[in-house]
């Protein structure tokens, strides 16, 4: 697939970019043309990234950022377009995870930290990003990473299955929005998929031997499998497609 789309000549800023999920993109993405910026807290962590993935022929570009943060966020911003320019292709992958448990042992700490890291960063990027994709004329593609936890409450998880789910409306909304000014907004709802993220789920042996038996493909995901949907999305091919939620579950949702 990757070989039959170009992305030359696009910048892409792909959050949580380090690792999992988000690395998988990134490195897809670079292998289609696009010069990348991967972003994440630990800039050692995305050093490593950048010169594993050194030499494909786009270029990736490191830097650190605290996405609850409203400055790093702005900063994040600037030092992309300083360095490869104005953002043409936006992934919102970066998410946290805190509170799984019952429902009634939710603290305010707890709602704050997951709105801070699953709704608002996506909304500041947004507002930093696509005010100047309109204005260029040249489109754009936003790619939110929600979660079939959007789309089916998690068991213990009611704030991250609220957090996703929010992100899936964000989509659609802002697909309504952008879309008359050539800015597609779609989003990617992975099912269970082998990264350090979701270990919590895919190391309970319990957990994880019912799912492998009960859904339709017998196995969890890997992070390869969404980074393609990424690709499509990102591509001129999916030019015709916007405010839509791709599931890629193994038929977990079926």
């Amino acid at each position: 697939m990757s070989a039959s789309i170009s992305l030359k000549g696009k910048v892409a800023l792909v959050t949580g970019g380090g690792r999992g999920i988000g690395k998988s993109i990134a490195k897809r993405l670079a292998e289609a043309g696009a010069n990348v910026v991967i972003a994440s807290r630990k800039l050692e962590n995305l050093e490593a990234t950048a010169r594993e993935l050194a030499g494909l022929p786009g270029r990736i570009v490191p830097i650190a950022c605290h996405i609850g943060r409203l400055d790093q966020v702005e900063n994040l911003i600037r030092e992309t377009e300083a360095q490869l320019g104005p953002v043409d292709i936006l992934v919102n992958n970066s998410a946290t995870n805190l509170g799984q448990g019952p429902a009634l042992a939710i603290t305010d700490e707890m709602l704050d930290k997951m709105i801070e890291i699953n709704i608002k960063a996506a909304i500041r990027l947004i507002r930093l990003t696509v005010p100047k994709m309109i204005e260029r004329e040249r489109g754009g593609s936003i790619i939110n990473i929600s979660s079939v936890a959007g789309l089916e409450p998690q068991p213990q998880g009611l704030l991250y299955s609220f957090t996703k789910a929010g992100l899936i409306m964000m989509t659609r909304s802002w697909a309504h929005e952008f879309g008359p000014h050539g800015v597609r907004v779609n989003a990617i709802a992975p099912g269970l998929i082998q990264t350090d993220f979701s270990e919590h789920f895919w190391k309970n042996e319990e957990f994880r031997s019912k799912l492998e038996q009960t859904q339709p493909i017998r196995r969890i995901g890997q992070p390869d499998e969404i980074s393609f949907a990424a690709l499509y999305l990102a591509s001129d091919e999916a030019s015709y497609v916007t405010g839509q939620v791709f599931v890629v579950d193994g038929g977990m949702t079926a």
